[in-house]
């Protein structure tokens, strides 16, 4: 039998890490957004990065952790595979979150050149030495994002009956996960390895009293591994 073949390449990303041009996960696409959907998604962005973050401590590893042995072969010590696609999700995302940053710049400087043409009656009020600054966006209705998953089933004293969840439960949002990017709910699982121990925010929709009227919940769930049970969560999530 011959011998493995060499990697010298393991640390390259499986993904591109350059500037993305076309539809990604979570996207940097900002035409016709506000300010304040920018900001959500810059939130959202960071969020993630410090999740992945998170699975990568998991494994004891950081970015410039070498994953090949002396010899050139990977470590077996390591979960090779996980590591690189993690690496390489953080670089894919810190290229958005770069351009993401570069089109707020832009609106603020467009927003401040507005407040110079139209003179001080529209300049920001003013609190004390505090300047509060007002965005038109802030008034606008919140969309609700369109639900990706169902609780299925709660174990009785895990986390996520403490937290509030309930069978039968819609699950609109999950940390930075939602219907645009839940990758057949790889990100929820993501979400949850990369935020144990730290409070993670779930909106969900909930039937009132079997009827076809919802009720819209934002519930705090903290996975932790301590609970008793098996799993992080103690709850089953289907995707819809």
């Amino acid at each position: 039998m011959g011998l493995p073949l060499r990697m010298e390449n393991l640390h390259a990303p499986t993904v591109p890490s350059g500037p993305t041009s076309g539809p990604v996960a979570n996207g940097t696409q900002s035409s016709g957004l506000t300010l304040a959907q920018l900001q959500a998604k810059k939130d959202n962005l960071e969020a993630e990065i410090r999740a992945l973050g998170g699975v990568l401590d998991s494994h004891g590893v950081d970015m410039n952790t070498r994953l090949l042995t002396p010899d050139g072969f990977p470590r077996a010590d390591l979960d090779v595979a996980q590591i690189r696609t993690t690496r390489a999700r953080i670089i894919y995302l810190k290229n958005d979150h770069k351009a993401l940053m570069s089109i707020i710049e832009k609106h603020i400087h467009k927003h401040f050149a507005r407040l110079a043409e139209n003179g001080p009656e529209d300049e920001p009020m003013t609190n004390g030495s505090s300047s509060i600054m007002e965005f038109p966006s802030a008034s606008e209705p919140q969309i609700l994002s369109p639900p990706f998953a169902k609780v299925n089933s709660v174990v009785a004293d895990s986390p996520a009956e403490s937290a509030g969840l309930k069978a039968g439960d819609q699950i609109r949002v999950f940390g930075y996960v939602n219907n645009m990017n839940h990758d057949e709910l790889k990100r929820v699982a993501e979400c949850v390895q990369g935020n144990e121990g730290r409070e993670v925010l779930v909106k969900v929709s909930r039937a009132i009293n079997g009827s076809s009227r919802k009720q819209e919940l934002q519930l705090s769930l903290t996975p932790r591994r301590d609970w008793g049970g098996r799993g992080l969560l103690g709850c089953h999530i289907l995707p819809l």
